[in-house]
């Protein structure tokens, strides 16, 4: 792959973990937008992201760090740090330095993942991940997750949404799909009547997407039978990418996720990703690419991208 890529690390909204991959008194070093970060929950339940080195001589708190109460514990001079980053005890000294804290992170817990706010310029956030209505609507069964982490530049990952010509060469369907993308501010609507190939057979549907940011989108299959699933992509840095999906299956119980159509949808979409992954691996991208009047709105989604990324760190 070729490391041409010509901009820099995109902010906004980006998953970090699941937040049940932290429970109380729990801590976890993560590697996500060109940083390494620690993320603890302290015994009450209050979630920090921080800069994992501790102020005083370096020490990295996702290494021997243990939560104790509402603090972070140093395991080097045992300096704690509370949930806000402030510096609670120095327990050798008398005097607490002013300037002692960790650098934390926004984030919010949603959709049952944490997501941590990323600007390069350090602006805060300038719009919203939204719920979904697997936590308001009943008789929604899941997540089930899958992962993936991807040799490849941020925004080739985001384009392949855009780009429905591939779906036929490269997914084998029967014909180029039909979206309609509405462009709005900083989210993406996409509506697509399709047929899907499932382990099942074809399908007749309606598909629906929507994406807020660069980082997060999900999709609301109507097809058989309904599923949601998110489409969280985050850099991990400038040529990685971890992309996390949760998938929702709407049934009578657990069991609505290991029958139906739900499982043959999951399985294809796993399928396409083993398809796409070794593309996006040993591509170039191209500023001017060849486009013609059939490749969807590839050029309109790069330029929607240009509003997150900051022209200071270009």
């Amino acid at each position: 792959m070729a490391f041409n890529f010509p901009h820099p690390l995109p902010n906004g909204w980006f998953h970090l973990v699941y937040a049940d991959e932290i429970a109380a008194g729990g801590v976890k070093t993560v590697r996500a937008l060109g940083e390494e970060l620690v993320v603890f929950r302290s015994a009450g339940g209050a979630l920090t992201v921080a800069v994992p080195f501790c102020p005083h001589l370096g020490a990295h708190l996702g290494h021997g760090g243990r939560v104790e109460g509402e603090t972070i514990v140093c395991p080097f001079h045992g300096w704690r740090f509370g949930t806000d980053g402030a510096c609670r005890e120095v327990p050798y000294a008398k005097r607490i330095p002013p300037k002692a804290r960790l650098a934390t992170w926004p984030h919010v817990e949603r959709n049952g993942a944490v997501y941590v706010w990323r600007h390069a310029e350090g602006k805060p956030p300038f719009y919203e991940i939204p719920e979904l209505p697997v936590g308001s609507e009943p008789g929604w069964q899941g997540p089930r997750r899958l992962s993936w982490t991807i040799r490849a530049q941020f925004q080739e990952v985001l384009e392949n949404v855009f780009d429905p010509a591939h779906f036929r060469f490269v997914h084998g369907t029967a014909t180029v799909p039909e979206s309609k993308h509405t462009f709005d501010g900083v989210r993406i609507h996409a509506l697509n009547e399709a047929k899907m190939n499932t382990p099942r057979g074809v399908i007749d549907g309606r598909i629906e997407g929507e994406t807020t940011g660069p980082g997060f989108g999900f999709v609301r299959y109507r097809m058989g039978g309904e599923m949601l699933h998110t489409t969280c992509s985050t850099p991990i840095d400038e040529h990685h990418v971890a992309s996390n999906f949760a998938f929702w299956v709407k049934g009578d119980g657990p069991a609505a996720l290991e029958r139906g159509v739900g499982p043959a949808m999951i399985a294809e979409i796993q399928r396409q990703m083993a398809q796409d992954i070794p593309i996006w691996e040993n591509k170039k991208y191209l500023a001017r690419p060849l486009l013609c009047d059939g490749d969807g709105p590839i050029q309109r989604a790069r330029e929607w991208m240009q509003q997150f990324y900051s022209p200071a760190a270009s």
